[in-house]
């Protein structure tokens, strides 16, 4: 007696859905996305959804580390067997994946004990069951919102599928489709699944990918409010930032101002309101130090004051609470730490910007024939000494050593370098780093 994989439902699935080959997935590309349609997908992935949280491999990742990078088509060749012996949901049964595994054996597939323990055909029968409910349920997700994207959806509709997408991701099966399906969605009912996904425990590894796509939606919210007029707002940067023209999206770039008297005054008085930003405190860490929660955290910041002039107590207080809402769970960290530590980390972005474009002007004592006046002559001893106080606060440290090796023909950047490289109450990066272009 067969020993079946996949539940009565999904073996039962009508034509094209029982297919299990490739020709599956053409046929419902080359369908219309009608109500008959739509409903027999959203009964596919009904059938499709496990009732517990699977993890969804290739039929053996040690094998595919075996092939990597190697110039024939044994894995393609041995994928392929799968659905050679099994087409249709129908015939997905542990003695097909006997067969199956035989026929890896006689290949001499190198991963393949000999003979084939009991154990490693079961492990290769769960996943094999395991992709076949992802792959239909990714297929059902594609037809669904491309009737998404057509508006063809009605409410019921809409919300069945919001339903079964937010399942989907929950037990880890075709996610990626399932949040696609959600993003197309859009306000208020795919923001509202995804804003509780990521609030949820039970999605665990995917809560960085569901929250990117979910930033993506409420971006357009961000950007409205960054046109709002500061007016009664408490601003949290001294007045040297805040008339600053450039944004954060350029990373607080000057590009291609000009080095003239006023942008040289703009430039000192911008460092020096960073400097009287000062550090936050070491304790005040967010939830994770991973590129992609700083990343997403930043997001949401940079998009709600994209300029210094707006960075005030009011936008960064609903900064705080959009992050609380995204899913993050700050340790040791209030709303006022919160503001402390980007007021810091804007602080320290935009001195990096300003000596990168100090040290970019042209250099040396404008000898005759140069096409560029010596610009910053006038300026080497200010901006020496504010470079080594920015060093020694940890702020913009390699930018400031840049722009002191850059400028090292002046006799304040030369003596700042040297402090630097031999200070032993500084930390070894810094006094290292310092001493590559100390004299």
């Amino acid at each position: 007696m067969d020993t079946y994989l996949l539940p009565a439902a999904m073996r039962e699935l009508p034509p094209p859905w029982h297919d299990l080959t490739y020709r599956r997935s053409q046929a419902l590309d080359a369908l219309a996305p009608t109500e008959e349609r739509r409903e027999q997908a959203r009964h596919v992935l009904r059938a499709c959804l496990p009732d517990r949280p699977q993890s969804v491999h290739d039929w053996d990742e040690e094998l595919r580390d075996f092939y990597d990078d190697r110039d024939d088509h044994t894995l393609d060749e041995a994928d392929a067997w799968l659905t050679r012996i099994m087409p249709t949901t129908s015939q997905v049964t542990r003695e097909r994946v006997v067969q199956v595994v035989g026929a890896w054996a006689d290949m001499g597939i190198p991963t393949v004990p000999q003979p084939p323990t009991e154990q490693w055909v079961d492990r290769v029968a769960a996943e094999w069951a395991a992709s076949v409910r992802q792959a239909l349920a990714y297929d059902a997700f594609a037809l669904i919102e491309r009737a998404t994207t057509a508006g063809l959806l009605n409410d019921g509709e809409a919300e069945d599928a919001a339903l079964l997408a937010a399942a989907f991701v929950r037990v880890g099966v075709a996610v990626e489709a399932a949040v696609r399906v959600l993003v197309s969605l859009g306000r208020p009912r795919g923001e509202q699944a995804l804003l509780e996904l990521v609030q949820d425990d039970e999605v665990r590894d995917f809560r960085p990918y569901v929250r990117s796509r979910l930033l993506g939606l409420r971006r357009r919210v961000y950007d409205v409010r960054a046109r709002d007029i500061t007016r009664d707002e408490e601003p949290l940067l001294p007045e040297g930032l805040q008339g600053l023209p450039y944004s954060w999206q350029n990373d607080f770039g000057w590009g291609a101002t000009a080095p003239d008297s006023h942008s040289l005054a703009r430039a000192r008085s911008a460092l020096e309101a960073c400097l009287a930003v000062g550090r936050a405190p070491d304790d005040a860490q967010m939830c994770s130090d991973t590129p992609a929660d700083c990343s997403a955290i930043a997001e949401v910041v940079r998009a709600l004051m994209p300029y210094p002039r707006l960075v005030t107590r009011e936008r960064m207080n609903e900064a705080w609470r959009e992050c609380q809402s995204l899913g993050f769970a700050f340790q040791g960290m209030d709303v006022e730490a919160f503001a402390k530590v980007w007021c810091t980390k804007i602080a320290e972005r935009v001195t990096a910007a300003v000596f990168r474009w100090l040290a970019d002007l042209p250099q040396g004592g404008g000898e005759a024939g140069d096409k560029e006046p010596a610009v910053l002559s006038a300026t080497a001893l200010w901006a020496a000494e504010l470079a080594e106080r920015c060093v020694r606060c940890g702020s913009a440290v390699q930018e400031a050593i840049w722009f002191l090796h850059r400028t090292d023909d002046v006799p304040g950047s030369r003596e700042a370098l040297t402090r630097l490289a031999f200070d032993p109450s500084l930390p070894v990066t810094t006094r290292n780093a310092a001493q590559e272009w100390a004299p």
